[in-house]
């Protein structure tokens, strides 16, 4: 953990003509450094620089990555193969904790792939005007994220308020993702959160990423709905719900509610229905 934070901000202490090699606004490559969010549709941008790689599988991707900082394929390779076991192990306990067989949701999500973003959030001059990453639910399944160990950024939405999330040494903190919202017919929440900068101190997070193979065909586990217990969302693709999640801004609604069953979406208003939609005129986070 901390090697990969130390050889985080390596990469981002080079040059910015070492770095610019790797830049691109397209959303599609494997391999790429870009700031904010969407770069191509968004009128205000982050306060954020990110590597964005693909992780898995290894051998495929790891040839394309920066060769400098010298020791980065090295160092982050390991860091990827540890946090892949530890997201499946979670995975397990989930699957239990939901009264399903423990491999259940694994055998659902298919053969997953792995994303990290390397975020490198320099001090902000006027850090009231902007956010490092403004307010989302990660579109993926789990989110297994490394803080900085020193500089807080963090804040999660809870009871209509942002928390701040202190960094913990040797911590990860652990975000459920919209896929295992519609999974667990919601049961688990895709936690809305962001990232706010400073004026002082420069900060560094590293989010990994499991997400289900695109085929991967989410509903919610039968055993989870019946009598009293409607399906809320529809079935639907990865493939799907990704390609509507980067074709939007992220201060629009939450993404699942474009997603929800007919009879979810004809039932009234309710505590679920509520968490998903109480995060207000949102700016810039996590």
């Amino acid at each position: 953990m901390l090697k990969m934070l130390a050889i985080s901000f390596e990469f981002f202490r080079l040059p910015p003509e070492e770095k610019a090699k790797l830049y691109s606004d397209d959303p599609a490559k494997k391999i790429r450094l870009s700031t904010s969010f969407n770069v191509r549709r968004e009128t205000v941008h982050n306060w954020r620089d990110y590597l964005r790689l693909h992780c898995y599988p290894l051998e495929e991707f790891v040839p394309g990555w920066p060769s400098n900082p010298p020791s980065f394929r090295e160092v982050v390779s390991t860091y990827c193969r540890e946090v892949r076991q530890l997201g499946f192990r979670l995975l397990g306990l989930i699957s239990l904790s939901l009264g399903l067989e423990e491999e259940y949701i694994e055998k659902v999500l298919g053969e997953q792939e792995q994303h990290m973003a390397i975020n490198y959030y320099p001090p902000c001059p006027e850090p009231e005007l902007t956010y490092g990453l403004p307010a989302h639910t990660d579109p993926n399944a789990l989110t297994i994220l490394l803080q900085d160990q020193k500089v807080a950024g963090l804040q999660v939405l809870r009871d209509g308020k942002w928390i701040r999330v202190d960094p913990h040494p040797n911590a990860f903190v652990i975000n459920i993702g919209d896929q295992l919202q519609a999974l667990s017919n919601g049961r688990y929440k895709s936690v809305w959160h962001r990232a706010v900068v400073n004026s002082d101190e420069e900060r560094m997070s590293v989010a990994s990423f499991l997400c289900p193979c695109n085929s991967a065909v989410i509903s919610p586990a039968k055993k989870l709905t019946g009598d009293g217990s409607p399906a809320i969302y529809r079935s639907f693709t990865y493939d799907e719900y990704y390609k509507k999640f980067w074709s939007r801004n992220l201060d629009q609604e939450h993404c699942l509610e474009l997603f929800k069953s007919e009879s979810a979406t004809a039932m009234p208003s309710s505590i679920e229905s509520s968490c998903l939609t109480r995060c207000p005129h949102r700016m810039v986070d996590d």
